[in-house]
């Protein structure tokens, strides 16, 4: 089997948009999370907070017009990460890229909530009228996917994951695998999503969304914590570029991390009610298919979505695992969470935390609830830890698991 490394990475998030940023966020310990005000004028949403994307410039001689007609912000998002992962790899504009040895796996939970309701106009209103020829193409849920592939030229598979919470880290994962099995050199891999309150009323329906902080929206999300009132949504776009270490080494790149394991599976029982067994069983495969022990993962970033459900069967499936020694934290708590983006921009972190030798804390996780198990919960200042491998974790709905594997390049 072929190994895989990291070569290259892009991102648009919450935190800022390079790691220099992003760590100095982290290390301040202040997330993004801000009130939506237009969301005020949504009858019946009782969530108001939010985490968009921080404020960025697309150089115009690259995204104009033409280049972007059949782009929603999604999209939008996907491709400018692309590109920035594309340049960080020293891979923009080589042969590679359209060779077909180059493919693309990348996910969102679904395609632009705006073109989406475009299309609801024609069912409720019975006219096309604002119906254009590229509204489809906002809408689908392999926006993301087909815009990059477009946009670069890539003509290499395409495998689309729209898994919801498991978007991104689907993506890393068969990205991974299709590299892994010598059937592509390179892949662009990660997820994207755009912030919207069509979103946000899907988890407030459910009283899956905070609503008790809308006036004081530095205090949530709350991971783990026994006051946790649910999660915060966010947005943004990462792309990883994998490529098979080889190659990567001969052609002088230095890669970021080795890809080491992939495990995903799914629940099979109910749609929104996670299940730890199955989790565990996600992460156990992960194990396996890096040949490892769990007593050599130095660290677990945690789904942690500050829902009741989700955080206390997560904290069960990683104790069951590596017992209470494990230290994990959520990134959630800073940025959100960003859904199809999640997996990626998780996996980004993690691997800038393993190679600066501190990970970040949960934030606002004053009293772990007890009906959590028994995990090393980082608070605080963070923790200064010395690791070469490292675990990332995401759950989604309709029961999929996710768990990916990082190793420390020599």
């Amino acid at each position: 089997m072929k190994r895989v490394v990291i070569t290259g990475i892009g991102a648009l998030s919450p935190l800022g948009h390079d790691w220099e940023t992003v760590h100095a966020r982290l290390r301040a310990g202040r997330n993004a999370v801000q009130r939506m005000s237009a969301w005020a004028d949504y009858a019946g949403l009782n969530t108001q907070v939010g985490a968009p994307v921080a404020p960025y410039v697309l150089p115009t001689e690259l995204y104009h017009r033409k280049s972007t007609r059949s782009m929603g912000p999604v999209a939008l998002m996907a491709t400018r990460a692309s590109e920035l992962a594309l340049r960080d790899a020293g891979l923009y504009g080589d042969p590679l890229v359209s060779s077909g040895r180059m493919g693309i796996s990348y996910g969102s939970s679904a395609g632009s909530p705006g073109a989406i309701g475009d299309f609801g106009t024609v069912m409720s209103e019975k006219t096309t009228a604002g119906i254009s020829a590229t509204t489809y193409i906002k809408m689908m849920s392999h926006t993301a996917a087909v815009n990059i592939g477009v946009f670069f030229g890539i003509t290499g598979r395409i495998v689309t994951t729209s898994s919801a919470c498991t978007s991104g880290s689907q993506g890393i994962g068969y990205a991974f695998e299709a590299i892994q099995s010598g059937k592509q050199v390179a892949m662009l891999a990660g997820g994207a999503e755009e912030l919207d309150a069509t979103e946000a009323a899907v988890f407030d329906t459910l009283f899956a969304a905070s609503a008790d902080h809308n006036d004081t929206p530095s205090l949530t999300p709350r991971p783990f914590d026994a006051r946790r009132d649910g999660l915060v949504l966010g947005e943004g776009a990462c792309t990883l570029v994998l490529e098979e270490r080889e190659h990567a080494l001969a052609r002088g790149a230095r890669p970021y991390a080795e890809i080491i394991g992939y495990g995903t599976n799914s629940d099979g029982r109910h749609v929104t009610q996670p299940r730890p067994d199955t989790m565990a069983v996600a992460m156990r495969l992960a194990l396996d298919d890096a040949g490892l022990a769990p007593a050599d993962i130095g660290y677990v970033n945690a789904h942690g979505t500050a829902t009741d459900h989700g955080d206390v069967a997560e904290s069960h499936a990683t104790q069951d695992v590596f017992g209470a020694r494990m230290p994990i934290s959520s990134l959630k708590s800073y940025m959100g969470h960003t859904l199809g983006a999640c997996g990626a921009l998780e996996a980004w972190m993690t691997i800038e935390m393993m190679r600066a030798g501190w990970f970040a804390p949960t934030l606002n996780l004053d009293a772990v609830d007890p009906a959590c198990a028994e995990l090393d919960y980082l608070t605080g200042n963070g923790r200064a830890l010395e690791t070469d491998v490292v675990m990332s974790n995401n759950f989604a709905f309709g029961g999929i698991n996710t768990s990916l594997i990082f190793r420390r390049c020599d």
